[in-house]
């Protein structure tokens, strides 16, 4: 039992808040340790692990990436291929993102969006100049955190309802794995893919109206905002 000392060692790093590489990395030795390993076979087992879970791993060479195409105006050239798209308003673009994140999702293609990777250096830049050129304005620190937030949820929302229509994600073979052996049922994947087509489908029709709603919202705190300051109204915003 002493071996899940360990154990200890992440809580109170998490606790700490300590940085949790460090904390897991740690965590992991005292434990060898404690299991009577020796630190030659700590560093396999690590080595091992490694190489077992190459894709928990992938963010190692994604995110440097990212930053360099960010850096080399990857943002930049998002908001100006937005900006050319004249009626395409912030709400419409994130609508249209909910949709095709949810399609692929479908399709079993996780891996092609996500927060890091897509939301973060194109779909956010992209619904911020959109929603500028809808509102006329720059927009204020406060609102340009509101649009980021919904372009990232709109990430979630798609791939988490449109992930469940995919026969072979783990979620559906978690399910029917332990409703098979625990109730002695015969479920198949199938049959909770097709029962998660209509789900996914309201989850689309009452976000996808959240993300058009945020439109007016924009244009309505906007004009507040430049009432409060006494400033111009923004063009196209409501008197």
């Amino acid at each position: 039992m002493i071996v899940l000392l360990g154990v200890v060692v992440v809580i109170l790093g998490f606790v700490t808040r300590r940085n949790p590489v460090l904390v897991v990395g740690v965590a992991g030795i005292v434990t060898g340790l404690l299991g009577r390993m020796n630190p030659l076979e700590v560093l396999a087992a690590f080595g091992r692990s490694f190489a077992d879970s190459r894709s928990v791993t992938v963010y190692a060479i994604v995110l440097p990436v990212i930053g360099l195409l960010e850096r080399y105006g990857l943002r930049e050239q998002a908001r100006n291929l937005i900006g050319r798209l004249g009626k395409l308003s912030a709400g419409r673009f994130l609508t249209v993102y909910l949709l095709v994140r949810q399609v692929t999702a479908a399709f079993g293609l996780n891996s092609i969006g996500g927060p890091a990777q897509t939301v973060r250096p194109l779909v956010a830049p992209m619904a911020e100049a959109a929603a500028e050129r809808s509102t006329g304005a720059k927009l204020p620190d406060r609102l340009r955190e509101k649009v980021r937030s919904y372009s990232a949820s709109a990430d979630t929302v798609g791939v988490f309802f449109g992930e469940d229509c995919f026969i072979a994600i783990g979620s559906i073979l978690l399910i029917t794995g332990f409703v098979n052996s625990t109730y002695h049922q015969d479920i198949e994947p199938t049959q909770l893919a097709l029962w998660a087509i209509p789900l996914a489908v309201c989850a689309f029709l009452i976000h996808g109206a959240r993300l058009l709603l945020m439109d007016k919202q924009l244009e309505r705190e906007m004009a507040q905002a430049a009432a409060e300051h006494d400033l111009p109204l923004p063009e196209g915003a409501d008197k």
